[in-house]
Protein backbone atom coordinates (compact mmCIF):
# COMPACT_ATOMS: atom_id res chain seq x y z
CA UNK A 1 0.00 0.00 0.00
CA UNK A 2 0.74 3.48 -0.43
CA UNK A 3 0.50 7.19 0.51
CA UNK A 4 -1.12 9.61 -1.57
CA UNK A 5 -1.31 12.46 0.66
CA UNK A 6 1.45 14.62 -0.48
CA UNK A 7 -0.13 14.78 -4.51
CA UNK A 8 -2.60 16.48 -2.70
CA UNK A 9 -0.81 18.93 -0.53
CA UNK A 10 2.29 19.37 1.46
CA UNK A 11 3.49 22.30 3.39
CA UNK A 12 7.37 21.99 1.76
CA UNK A 13 6.12 21.56 -2.18
CA UNK A 14 4.44 24.85 -4.12
CA UNK A 15 3.22 21.81 -7.21
CA UNK A 16 0.68 19.53 -6.03
CA UNK A 17 -2.83 19.42 -6.85
CA UNK A 18 -4.10 21.98 -4.28
CA UNK A 19 -1.18 24.65 -5.37
CA UNK A 20 -2.87 23.73 -9.23
CA UNK A 21 -6.17 24.27 -8.64
CA UNK A 22 -6.35 27.77 -5.93
CA UNK A 23 -6.56 30.63 -8.00
CA UNK A 24 -3.26 32.35 -8.44
CA UNK A 25 -2.35 35.30 -6.86
CA UNK A 26 -2.51 37.48 -10.22
CA UNK A 27 -6.05 35.88 -10.43
CA UNK A 28 -7.03 37.27 -7.15
CA UNK A 29 -5.38 40.53 -7.58
CA UNK A 30 -7.38 41.07 -11.44
CA UNK A 31 -10.43 39.96 -9.57
CA UNK A 32 -9.97 41.84 -6.15
CA UNK A 33 -9.51 45.35 -8.52
CA UNK A 34 -12.28 45.00 -10.24
CA UNK A 35 -14.19 44.56 -6.91
CA UNK A 36 -13.01 47.37 -5.76
CA UNK A 37 -13.59 49.41 -8.70
CA UNK A 38 -17.28 48.50 -8.37
CA UNK A 39 -17.63 49.40 -4.98
CA UNK A 40 -16.15 52.80 -5.48
CA UNK A 41 -17.83 53.26 -8.68
CA UNK A 42 -21.20 52.15 -6.99
CA UNK A 43 -21.33 53.91 -3.57
CA UNK A 44 -21.42 57.58 -4.31
CA UNK A 45 -23.82 57.61 -7.01
CA UNK A 46 -26.56 55.26 -5.00
CA UNK A 47 -26.11 57.39 -2.33
CA UNK A 48 -26.91 60.40 -4.49
CA UNK A 49 -30.03 58.23 -6.24
CA UNK A 50 -32.04 57.11 -2.98
CA UNK A 51 -33.52 60.48 -2.39
CA UNK A 52 -33.46 61.31 -6.39
CA UNK A 53 -34.60 57.79 -7.76
CA UNK A 54 -35.34 55.57 -4.72
CA UNK A 55 -37.51 57.97 -3.03
CA UNK A 56 -35.73 58.13 0.64
CA UNK A 57 -36.44 60.88 2.61
CA UNK A 58 -32.56 61.12 2.82
CA UNK A 59 -29.58 59.86 1.50
CA UNK A 60 -27.74 56.97 2.98
CA UNK A 61 -24.50 54.99 2.00
CA UNK A 62 -24.41 51.52 1.04
CA UNK A 63 -22.33 48.42 2.05
CA UNK A 64 -20.32 46.25 0.40
CA UNK A 65 -19.77 42.50 1.25
CA UNK A 66 -17.48 39.53 -0.41
CA UNK A 67 -19.91 36.32 -0.01
CA UNK A 68 -19.81 33.11 -1.52
CA UNK A 69 -16.82 30.56 -1.93
CA UNK A 70 -14.38 33.83 -1.66
CA UNK A 71 -15.49 34.18 2.00
CA UNK A 72 -15.53 30.74 2.81
CA UNK A 73 -12.16 30.31 0.90
CA UNK A 74 -13.25 27.08 -1.48
CA UNK A 75 -13.04 29.12 -4.86
CA UNK A 76 -11.14 26.89 -7.32
CA UNK A 77 -9.95 27.43 -10.72
CA UNK A 78 -12.27 26.22 -13.49
CA UNK A 79 -10.70 22.78 -15.18
CA UNK A 80 -12.08 23.21 -18.52
CA UNK A 81 -12.36 27.17 -19.83
CA UNK A 82 -14.25 28.07 -21.36
CA UNK A 83 -17.43 27.32 -20.66
CA UNK A 84 -16.29 27.50 -16.96
CA UNK A 85 -15.05 30.72 -14.88
CA UNK A 86 -14.32 31.74 -11.72
CA UNK A 87 -16.61 34.10 -10.22
CA UNK A 88 -16.66 36.33 -7.01
CA UNK A 89 -20.09 37.19 -5.36
CA UNK A 90 -20.18 40.51 -4.11
CA UNK A 91 -23.00 41.92 -1.80
CA UNK A 92 -24.65 45.57 -1.83
CA UNK A 93 -26.51 46.31 1.37
CA UNK A 94 -28.51 49.62 1.46
CA UNK A 95 -30.20 50.64 4.59
CA UNK A 96 -33.58 51.72 4.46
CA UNK A 97 -34.89 54.49 6.24
CA UNK A 98 -38.72 53.41 5.20
CA UNK A 99 -39.12 49.82 6.94
CA UNK A 100 -42.76 48.04 6.60
CA UNK A 101 -43.92 44.88 8.69
CA UNK A 102 -42.85 43.05 5.61
CA UNK A 103 -39.53 45.08 4.22
CA UNK A 104 -39.53 47.93 2.81
CA UNK A 105 -42.14 49.01 0.13
CA UNK A 106 -42.28 46.74 -2.88
CA UNK A 107 -41.93 49.51 -6.03
CA UNK A 108 -38.89 49.93 -4.34
CA UNK A 109 -37.17 46.64 -5.14
CA UNK A 110 -37.46 47.58 -8.79
CA UNK A 111 -36.27 50.96 -9.32
CA UNK A 112 -33.52 49.55 -6.59
CA UNK A 113 -32.40 46.39 -9.17
CA UNK A 114 -32.65 48.87 -12.02
CA UNK A 115 -30.71 51.91 -10.60
CA UNK A 116 -27.46 49.53 -9.92
CA UNK A 117 -27.90 47.70 -13.13
CA UNK A 118 -28.07 50.96 -15.01
CA UNK A 119 -24.81 53.05 -13.17
CA UNK A 120 -22.88 49.49 -13.90
CA UNK A 121 -23.61 49.87 -17.29
CA UNK A 122 -21.93 53.18 -17.25
CA UNK A 123 -19.06 51.41 -15.37
CA UNK A 124 -18.77 48.52 -17.75
CA UNK A 125 -18.28 50.86 -20.95
CA UNK A 126 -15.37 52.88 -19.20
CA UNK A 127 -13.68 49.11 -18.40
CA UNK A 128 -14.30 47.53 -21.20
CA UNK A 129 -16.51 44.74 -19.30
CA UNK A 130 -19.27 43.08 -20.32
CA UNK A 131 -23.31 43.48 -18.78
CA UNK A 132 -25.52 40.48 -18.46
CA UNK A 133 -29.33 40.65 -17.90
CA UNK A 134 -30.29 37.61 -17.71
CA UNK A 135 -30.25 36.71 -14.24
CA UNK A 136 -32.76 37.04 -12.03
CA UNK A 137 -31.44 37.24 -8.34
CA UNK A 138 -28.10 39.00 -9.31
CA UNK A 139 -26.52 41.18 -11.63
CA UNK A 140 -23.95 39.75 -13.49
CA UNK A 141 -20.22 41.64 -14.65
CA UNK A 142 -18.13 39.95 -16.72
CA UNK A 143 -14.64 41.57 -16.58
CA UNK A 144 -12.73 39.38 -19.10
CA UNK A 145 -12.99 35.42 -20.57
CA UNK A 146 -12.32 33.51 -17.79
CA UNK A 147 -13.95 35.46 -14.49
CA UNK A 148 -17.23 37.29 -13.54
CA UNK A 149 -18.71 39.01 -10.34
CA UNK A 150 -21.91 38.58 -9.60
CA UNK A 151 -23.85 41.18 -7.56
CA UNK A 152 -26.78 40.80 -5.64
CA UNK A 153 -28.94 43.79 -3.73
CA UNK A 154 -29.85 43.48 -0.62
CA UNK A 155 -31.61 45.73 1.99
CA UNK A 156 -31.82 46.29 5.43
CA UNK A 157 -32.85 48.47 8.73
CA UNK A 158 -31.65 52.09 8.38
CA UNK A 159 -31.26 51.51 12.56
CA UNK A 160 -29.30 47.91 12.31
CA UNK A 161 -26.58 49.80 10.20
CA UNK A 162 -26.30 52.44 12.36
CA UNK A 163 -26.09 49.91 15.60
CA UNK A 164 -23.50 48.10 13.26
CA UNK A 165 -21.51 51.19 12.65
CA UNK A 166 -21.26 52.16 16.17
CA UNK A 167 -20.00 49.31 17.19
CA UNK A 168 -17.59 48.77 14.71
CA UNK A 169 -16.15 52.48 14.79
CA UNK A 170 -15.62 51.36 19.02
CA UNK A 171 -14.44 47.90 18.39
CA UNK A 172 -12.03 49.68 16.00
CA UNK A 173 -10.92 52.55 18.56
CA UNK A 174 -10.25 50.09 21.33
CA UNK A 175 -8.34 47.69 19.33
CA UNK A 176 -5.91 50.93 18.20
CA UNK A 177 -7.37 50.33 14.18
CA UNK A 178 -6.44 46.38 13.51
CA UNK A 179 -8.17 45.25 10.54
CA UNK A 180 -10.59 42.28 10.10
CA UNK A 181 -8.62 39.72 8.39
CA UNK A 182 -11.77 39.03 6.23
CA UNK A 183 -11.91 42.08 4.36
CA UNK A 184 -9.29 42.10 1.10
CA UNK A 185 -8.84 45.68 0.76
CA UNK A 186 -10.07 47.13 4.06
CA UNK A 187 -12.74 49.87 3.80
CA UNK A 188 -15.26 51.30 5.78
CA UNK A 189 -17.17 50.65 2.15
CA UNK A 190 -16.95 46.82 3.02
CA UNK A 191 -18.60 45.08 5.98
CA UNK A 192 -16.39 42.58 7.94
CA UNK A 193 -16.98 39.35 9.59
CA UNK A 194 -18.11 41.01 12.75
CA UNK A 195 -20.21 43.48 11.32
CA UNK A 196 -22.56 41.11 9.25
CA UNK A 197 -23.31 38.96 11.84
CA UNK A 198 -24.95 41.38 13.66
CA UNK A 199 -27.53 41.93 10.71
CA UNK A 200 -30.68 40.32 10.89
CA UNK A 201 -33.70 41.59 8.66
CA UNK A 202 -32.14 40.88 5.31
CA UNK A 203 -34.00 41.15 2.22
CA UNK A 204 -32.97 40.46 -0.90
CA UNK A 205 -34.00 42.76 -4.61
CA UNK A 206 -35.35 40.64 -7.48
CA UNK A 207 -35.11 41.26 -11.29
CA UNK A 208 -39.31 40.93 -11.12
CA UNK A 209 -39.51 44.24 -8.52
CA UNK A 210 -39.82 41.38 -5.58
CA UNK A 211 -38.34 41.30 -1.95
CA UNK A 212 -36.93 37.78 -0.41
CA UNK A 213 -35.84 37.12 2.67
CA UNK A 214 -32.68 36.37 2.67
CA UNK A 215 -29.55 35.64 4.80
CA UNK A 216 -26.39 35.09 2.20
CA UNK A 217 -23.85 34.40 5.03
CA UNK A 218 -26.22 31.61 6.82
CA UNK A 219 -24.06 29.48 4.94
CA UNK A 220 -20.86 30.87 5.40
CA UNK A 221 -21.16 31.27 9.37
CA UNK A 222 -22.55 26.91 9.31
CA UNK A 223 -19.21 26.46 7.17
CA UNK A 224 -16.84 27.91 9.08
CA UNK A 225 -17.83 26.63 12.01
CA UNK A 226 -17.34 23.09 10.78
CA UNK A 227 -13.92 24.06 9.31
CA UNK A 228 -12.97 25.21 13.30
CA UNK A 229 -14.55 21.79 14.11
CA UNK A 230 -12.52 19.54 11.92
CA UNK A 231 -9.42 21.54 10.78
CA UNK A 232 -8.81 23.27 7.56
CA UNK A 233 -8.66 19.41 5.76
CA UNK A 234 -12.40 20.41 5.47
CA UNK A 235 -11.84 22.98 3.31
CA UNK A 236 -9.24 21.21 1.26
CA UNK A 237 -11.10 18.28 0.93
CA UNK A 238 -13.78 20.85 -0.79
CA UNK A 239 -11.73 22.27 -3.30
CA UNK A 240 -10.62 18.71 -4.61
CA UNK A 241 -14.33 17.82 -4.99
CA UNK A 242 -14.91 20.91 -6.88
CA UNK A 243 -12.05 20.41 -9.10
CA UNK A 244 -13.54 16.70 -9.38
CA UNK A 245 -16.77 17.78 -10.00
CA UNK A 246 -15.10 20.35 -13.00
CA UNK A 247 -13.04 17.72 -14.29
CA UNK A 248 -16.07 15.37 -14.28
CA UNK A 249 -18.66 18.15 -15.73
CA UNK A 250 -16.96 19.52 -18.23
CA UNK A 251 -19.75 21.43 -19.48
CA UNK A 252 -20.54 23.35 -16.11
CA UNK A 253 -23.23 21.14 -14.90
CA UNK A 254 -23.34 18.70 -11.76
CA UNK A 255 -23.60 19.46 -7.75
CA UNK A 256 -23.38 23.05 -7.24
CA UNK A 257 -20.52 23.70 -5.06
CA UNK A 258 -22.95 24.68 -1.83
CA UNK A 259 -24.01 21.25 -2.39
CA UNK A 260 -20.74 19.51 -2.58
CA UNK A 261 -19.86 21.57 0.27
CA UNK A 262 -22.97 20.83 2.86
CA UNK A 263 -22.71 17.34 2.06
CA UNK A 264 -19.15 16.82 2.46
CA UNK A 265 -19.36 19.29 6.09
CA UNK A 266 -22.60 16.99 7.47
CA UNK A 267 -20.86 14.00 7.71
CA UNK A 268 -16.78 14.33 7.70
CA UNK A 269 -14.03 13.03 9.51
CA UNK A 270 -10.93 14.29 10.17
CA UNK A 271 -7.53 11.90 8.70
CA UNK A 272 -4.63 14.08 10.31
CA UNK A 273 -1.91 14.67 7.44
CA UNK A 274 -3.97 12.32 4.95
CA UNK A 275 -5.49 14.13 2.37
CA UNK A 276 -6.13 11.28 0.45
CA UNK A 277 -7.94 8.90 3.02
CA UNK A 278 -10.17 11.95 3.69
CA UNK A 279 -11.05 12.38 0.08
CA UNK A 280 -11.65 8.77 -0.12
CA UNK A 281 -14.03 8.68 2.84
CA UNK A 282 -15.45 11.95 2.03
CA UNK A 283 -16.58 10.82 -1.87
CA UNK A 284 -17.92 7.32 -0.35
CA UNK A 285 -20.33 9.60 1.78
CA UNK A 286 -21.04 12.02 -1.03
CA UNK A 287 -22.12 9.00 -3.45
CA UNK A 288 -24.88 8.13 -0.50
CA UNK A 289 -25.68 11.89 0.02
CA UNK A 290 -26.42 13.15 -3.96
CA UNK A 291 -28.78 10.14 -4.56
CA UNK A 292 -31.33 12.41 -2.19
CA UNK A 293 -32.39 15.97 -0.69
CA UNK A 294 -29.50 17.94 0.89
CA UNK A 295 -30.76 20.01 3.73
CA UNK A 296 -29.12 21.51 6.85
CA UNK A 297 -31.82 22.03 9.33
CA UNK A 298 -29.15 24.74 10.65
CA UNK A 299 -29.61 26.25 7.72
CA UNK A 300 -32.68 27.91 6.22
CA UNK A 301 -34.51 25.97 8.95
CA UNK A 302 -33.70 22.73 6.53
CA UNK A 303 -36.05 24.41 4.39
CA UNK A 304 -33.71 24.63 1.09
CA UNK A 305 -32.40 21.54 -0.79
CA UNK A 306 -29.34 22.18 -1.99
CA UNK A 307 -28.98 19.28 -4.44
CA UNK A 308 -32.85 20.78 -6.06
CA UNK A 309 -30.40 21.19 -9.64
CA UNK A 310 -30.64 18.02 -10.19
CA UNK A 311 -33.03 15.48 -11.59
CA UNK A 312 -33.29 11.87 -9.96
CA UNK A 313 -31.37 10.45 -13.13
CA UNK A 314 -28.63 13.35 -12.74
CA UNK A 315 -28.95 12.61 -9.26
CA UNK A 316 -27.88 9.07 -9.77
CA UNK A 317 -25.02 9.79 -12.15
CA UNK A 318 -23.97 12.19 -9.83
CA UNK A 319 -23.91 9.49 -6.79
CA UNK A 320 -22.10 6.42 -9.02
CA UNK A 321 -19.01 9.25 -10.30
CA UNK A 322 -18.67 9.92 -6.85
CA UNK A 323 -18.29 6.21 -6.13
CA UNK A 324 -16.16 5.86 -8.77
CA UNK A 325 -13.64 8.36 -6.79
CA UNK A 326 -13.74 6.58 -4.29
CA UNK A 327 -12.85 3.39 -5.36
CA UNK A 328 -10.18 4.97 -7.61
CA UNK A 329 -8.63 6.60 -4.39
CA UNK A 330 -8.82 3.09 -2.60
CA UNK A 331 -7.73 1.16 -5.58
CA UNK A 332 -4.95 3.89 -6.17
CA UNK A 333 -3.89 3.74 -2.44
CA UNK A 334 -3.74 -0.17 -2.83
CA UNK A 335 -1.06 -0.23 -5.60
CA UNK A 336 2.60 -1.29 -4.26
CA UNK A 337 5.42 0.93 -4.19
CA UNK A 338 7.05 0.13 -7.32
CA UNK A 339 3.38 0.67 -9.05
CA UNK A 340 3.34 4.19 -7.91
CA UNK A 341 3.11 5.38 -11.07
CA UNK A 342 -0.19 3.38 -11.95
CA UNK A 343 -1.73 4.80 -8.97
CA UNK A 344 -1.16 8.14 -10.03
CA UNK A 345 -2.77 7.64 -13.71
CA UNK A 346 -5.66 5.99 -11.57
CA UNK A 347 -6.15 9.67 -9.60
CA UNK A 348 -5.66 12.06 -12.72
CA UNK A 349 -8.10 9.94 -14.51
CA UNK A 350 -10.43 11.21 -11.95
CA UNK A 351 -9.34 14.36 -11.11
CA UNK A 352 -7.59 15.19 -14.28
CA UNK A 353 -3.48 16.07 -15.30
CA UNK A 354 -3.52 18.93 -12.51
CA UNK A 355 -2.82 15.77 -10.21
CA UNK A 356 0.90 15.77 -10.31
CA UNK A 357 2.90 13.17 -12.36
CA UNK A 358 5.34 13.22 -9.02
CA UNK A 359 6.45 9.31 -7.94
CA UNK A 360 8.91 10.89 -5.61
CA UNK A 361 5.67 12.37 -3.88
CA UNK A 362 4.26 9.01 -2.67
CA UNK A 363 5.16 7.11 0.22
CA UNK A 364 4.65 3.52 1.80
CA UNK A 365 2.18 2.96 3.96
CA UNK A 366 2.34 0.23 6.97
CA UNK A 367 -1.90 -0.11 6.82
CA UNK A 368 -2.36 1.54 9.96
CA UNK A 369 -4.19 4.81 8.86
CA UNK A 370 -6.35 2.92 6.24
CA UNK A 371 -7.77 0.98 9.05
CA UNK A 372 -9.14 3.73 10.23
CA UNK A 373 -11.23 4.28 7.49
CA UNK A 374 -13.38 0.70 8.36
CA UNK A 375 -16.04 1.54 10.73
CA UNK A 376 -16.40 -0.15 14.10
CA UNK A 377 -18.81 -2.54 14.55
CA UNK A 378 -20.77 -3.98 17.21
CA UNK A 379 -20.44 -7.57 18.39
CA UNK A 380 -22.13 -9.46 21.21
CA UNK A 381 -21.33 -9.24 24.14
CA UNK A 382 -19.23 -13.03 24.89
CA UNK A 383 -20.75 -15.58 26.98
CA UNK A 384 -18.79 -15.81 30.10
CA UNK A 385 -19.40 -19.26 31.98
CA UNK A 386 -19.49 -19.14 35.69
CA UNK A 387 -16.15 -20.91 37.35
CA UNK A 388 -14.73 -21.92 40.70
CA UNK A 389 -11.51 -21.31 42.10
CA UNK A 390 -9.24 -23.60 44.10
Amino acid sequence: MIKLNRLFYTTTDDKVFLDRIVPTQEQTDVLIAAKDAIRDHLRPRIREATTRVLGMDKAVTPRFRTQGSWSYKTCVQPACHPPQEMDWDFGVYLPITVWEESGPPRAMARLYFELVEQLLSGLCKEKGWTLYHGKETCIRVQINTWAHIDIPLYAAPEDEFTQILEKAALSRAMSDGARDVFVESFDDAEFSQQQWEDMVDIVMATRAGEWKVSDPEEITRWFLDRVLEYTDQLRRICRYLKAWRDYQWKDGTGPTSVCLMVAVAQAFETHAGRDDLALEKAARKLATALRGEVREPAIAEGTEDFNKRLDTLAREDAAQRAAALAEALRSARMQASHQSALAIIQLQGQLGERVPNRVDLVQPDSGEDAIRLIAAERVSRPVVKPTSAG
